[in-house]
C-alpha cells in the first residue's frame, strides 16, 4: 500500500478499507470523531467528515508505522496472527491491509527526519497507549487533546501539552526545583496573550503529564529493617519482629485505625518502580527495540573482550539455558547499589540507598548512559540497610523470578510481533562493603577476604588499630621471583597458594537468618545469611556473581598514593603509628622513626617529596590540557598555596 504511491488502485483500495474500518468502529463505539492517520495529523487531530480524512490520506499518505490501528478499533492483540473469524468483516479487510503495512519504505516526499524522530509526541502516545491500562484510558483521551489544542488562540508552533514537555525537559536538564519552575510559569502565563493554556504552577504541569509516567509502589518498611509492609503484613501495625509501630507516633499509647491510609505517615518507605512496564515500553519503541538486539545482531565477534557480551558466562549462559539463549532478545541485567546522601555533604549520616539496573543488550557506548538505566528501588535513610537489605529487595526479586520463568509476552516494534520475554541478573556491581551486604559474605575482620574465606593470610597492626592482609604474593606463580624476596615486602618467604574454588551455596544453604538491627552477629562468623540473589533459579550456576566496582577501587588507590606523595594530612598513609609498626615486624629498618630527645624524626622514604618537587608536581597537574568533555577540569582540584595538588571529588 505504501510502496506503490497514492496514485496507484492498490493504495486507492486500501484506503477505501480503512475507511470502512474506522466508520465500523465509530458507530461501534457511539462517538461521532475519527482519529487522521495522515503524515501531518498522525493521529493528533480528529475529525467529524470521514471525506476530510479521505483528502488528508491521499494528499499526504499514510503515517509509515502506524501498522496496527489501535485508534481506529483493531486490537493490538490480534495484529499479525491468523487467526481470523472468516464471518466478521471488519477483521477480513484488517487481514487484507495489514498486509501492506510491514514494509520499511514509504515512497513519499513529505517523509523526512522529522517523521522519524523516535522523541516525537506520536511515538510517545504510542507507548502509553501500548502500557495503559482500561482505567487510565480516559487520562490518555486527555492527553490527546491537550497535544491538539494551542497554548493560546492562533498560536500554531506549541500546543499545551507541547509547550509543557518543553518547559519540564528544560527542569529536568538544569536542575530547576519546583518552587523556581511554578514561579517560571506564572511569569510565562503573564507573558502570554489572555486565555493560554499553560499551567500556572508545577502541580498543575506534572498533573498534565501524569498518563506519562511509569507505576510506583509506595511500600511501607518497619523502622528497624526487619520487614516489608506488603503480603500477608498488608495490614500490620506493628512489626511481628521487634514490635515497632508501622507509622510514626508521638505517643506509644496512640490508637491505630483499621484503615491503614488513616493513621499518619510511614516510619520508613521502600520506593519500588516495577521494571516490567518499563521492559514492555523500551520494547514497544522500533528504534530502542532493535538496539535489544545489537549484542547478536551487530557486536563483532572477534575474541576481543569489548562487552558483556563477549565474556564467558554470557556463552555459559547460552549454554546451561539454550531456550534462553536462542531468544536475542532475552534481557540480561547488571544490579548496583551504594548509599548516597542526596542532601550533599551537611549531613553525613544519611544514607539513602538506589537500587539500579543496567541492560547489558544494548551496545557499550550506550548500556551505561543514565536513559537506559533503570532506577528499580529507592531505600529511604536516614540509615543504612546494611544486611537486611534482602528485605528491601524482595519485590524486585519477586518480578525477576516471573521474568525468568513463565517470563512476560511483550510487543516487539521493530519485528512487529509478540514474544515471550524473559530477564535474569547477569551479575551484581558495588564496592567492597556494599558487596558484603549484597552477598552476605563478612567482607570486615581478618577473614574478610571472599576468595581465601577462612584460609585468609590477615595481621592485626597495634599502633594503627587495623587489620592488614599481607599474603597477596600467594596468587603469583609458584617459582616467582617476589616468593622469596623477604625485605621488600613482610619479611617473608611466600610459600602459600590460592585455595581451590568452592561452593558458595553450600556454605550459605542452611543459614537461618532473622531481619532486624537489633541482632548481633556470632564472632568469627563469616557468612552472614543466604543472600536473597539464591533464590533465583540461575543463580547458582553463574560463575561471577559479584563485581566490584573499579571506579571506586581507582578512586581510593589514586587518593592514597596523592596523598601519601604529597603528605596530604589525614589522607598520608605515612606516620608514626606506621613506622612502629613496620619495627615491630622487623622490616624496613632504615625507615624507624629516630627519638633525638623529646621529639621524634621520621627518616624520608624512596616516595618523600622535597617542597620544590610537590611544587613542580602540583605546577604540572594545574597546567595539563585535556580534550573537551574528557575529564573535569583538573586545575580547580589543585592548591599551589597549600601544594595539596588534589582535592577528591565524591
Amino acid at each position: 500500500m505504501y510502496k506503490t504511491g497514492r496514485t496507484s488502485e492498490i493504495f486507492t483500495k486500501g484506503v477505501d478499507n480503512f475507511l470502512k474500518v474506522a466508520e465500523a468502529n465509530r458507530v461501534k463505539v457511539g462517538t461521532q470523531w475519527i482519529w487522521c492517520p495522515c503524515l501531518i495529523c498522525k493521529n493528533f487531530k480528529r475529525f467529524d467528515n470521514i471525506q476530510e480524512i479521505e483528502f488528508h490520506l491521499f494528499q499526504h499518505g499514510f503515517t509509515h508505522t502506524y501498522t496496527c490501528w489501535t485508534r481506529h478499533g483493531e486490537s493490538i492483540f490480534d495484529f499479525g496472527t491468523s487467526s481470523i473469524n472468516e464471518g466478521n468483516n471488519e477483521n477480513d479487510i484488517l487481514n487484507d491491509v495489514s498486509d501492506n503495512l510491514n514494509d520499511d519504505n514509504l515512497n513519499d516526499d513529505n517523509l523526512n527526519d522529522d517523521n522519524l524522530n523516535d522523541d516525537s509526541l506520536k511515538d510517545m502516545f504510542n507507548d502509553l497507549e501500548n502500557n495503559l491500562g482500561e482505567k487510565d484510558k480516559e487520562k490518555l483521551e486527555q492527553l490527546f487533546d491537550d497535544a491538539e489544542k494551542p497554548l493560546y488562540t492562533g498560536c500554531e508552533k506549541f500546543s499545551k501539552l507541547s509547550a509543557v514537555l518543553k518547559l519540564f525537559n528544560l527542569k529536568a536538564k538544569y536542575g530547576w526545583s519546583d518552587q523556581s519552575f511554578t514561579n517560571l510559569l506564572e511569569v510565562l502565563n503573564d507573558m502570554l496573550p489572555e486565555g493560554n493554556e499553560l499551567p500556572v504552577s508545577s502541580y498543575q504541569a506534572k498533573k498534565l503529564m501524569c498518563p506519562m509516567g511509569l507505576e510506583v509502589q509506595r511500600i511501607h518498611a518497619c523502622p528497624n529493617d526487619c520487614l516489608l509492609y506488603r503480603k500477608e503484613f498488608e495490614n500490620s501495625h506493628k512489626c511481628v519482629t521487634c514490635g515497632e509501630s508501622r507509622y510514626k507516633r508521638k505517643k506509644k499509647n496512640d490508637e491505630y485505625d483499621d484503615d491503614v491510609t488513616k493513621n499518619g505517615p510511614a516510619a520508613k518507605v521502600l520506593w519500588y518502580f516495577p521494571i516490567i512496564p518499563r521492559l514492555k515500553r523500551l520494547f514497544s519503541n522500533e528504534k530502542e527495540a532493535k538496539l535489544l538486539r545489537w549484542h547478536s545482531d551487530e557486536r563483532i565477534n572477534d575474541g576481543n573482550l569489548r562487552h558483556v557480551a563477549d565474556s564467558p558466562q554470557w556463552r555459559n549462559i547460552d549454554s546451561k539455558y539454550p531456550e534462553f539463549g536462542n531468544e536475542i532478545r532475552n534481557i540480561r541485567f547488571g544490579l548496583s547499589s551504594d548509599g548516597i546522601n542526596p542532601f550533599g555533604n551537611m549531613s553525613s549520616r544519611h544514607s539513602t540507598w538506589p537500587v539500579l539496573l543496567c541492560v547489558y543488550n544494548l551496545p557499550p557506548w550506550l548500556c551505561m548512559k543514565r536513559k537506559y538505566i533503570m532506577m528499580s528501588l529507592l531505600i529511604q535513610g536516614p540509615k543504612q540497610p546494611g544486611n537486611n537489605i534482602d528485605v528491601y529487595l524482595a519485590p524486585l526479586i519477586d518480578d525477576l523470578k516471573i521474568l525468568w520463568r513463565p517470563g512476560v509476552t511483550v510487543y516487539d516494534a521493530f519485528k512487529k510481533e509478540y514474544f515471550l520475554m524473559r530477564a535474569m541478573i547477569f551479575c551484581t556491581i558495588s564496592d567492597f562493603p556494599a558487596y558484603g551486604n549484597l552477598s552476605g559474605y563478612a567482607t570486615k575482620g581478618k577473614l574478610a577476604c571472599p576468595v581465601c574465606e577462612d584460609d585468609t593470610s590477615s595481621m592485626w597492626l597495634n599502633n594503627c588499630k587495623k587489620t592488614v592482609f599481607m599474603g597477596h604474593r600467594r596468587f603469583l606463580p609458584s617459582g616467582h621471583k617476589y616468593r622469596k624476596n623477604k625485605k621488600d615486602f613482610n619479611g617473608k618467604i611466600e610459600k602459600g597458594e590460592v585455595r581451590k574454588t568452592f561452593d558458595a551455596f553450600s556454605r550459605v544453604e542452611n543459614l537461618k537468618t532473622v531481619w532486624g538491627k537489633r541482632k548481633r552477629v556470632e564472632k568469627g562468623v563469616i557468612w552472614k545469611k543466604r543472600s536473597i540473589f539464591w533464590d533465583l533459579p540461575y543463580w547458582m550456576h553463574l560463575q561471577v556473581r559479584h563485581c566490584l566496582d573499579v571506579m571506586h577501587i581507582e578512586k581510593n588507590v589514586c587518593d592514597s598514593l596523592l596523598g601519601l606523595l604529597l603528605d596530604i594530612p589525614g589522607k598520608t598513609k605515612d606516620g608514626i603509628n606506621v613506622r612502629r609498626d613496620m619495627e615491630e615486624m622487623g622490616i624496613r629498618k632504615e625507615l624507624a622513626p629516630v627519638e633525638e630527645g623529646r621529639r621524634i624524626f621520621l627518616p624520608p622514604a624512596c616516595y618523600t617529596m622535597s617542597k620544590a618537587e610537590k611544587t613542580k608536581f602540583c605546577q604540572c597537574l594545574h597546567d595539563i590540557k585535556v580534550p573537551s568533555s574528557y575529564s573535569a577540569n583538573i586545575k580547580r582540584l589543585v592548591s599551589m598555596k597549600e601544594q595539596k595538588g588534589y582535592s577528591p571529588i565524591g
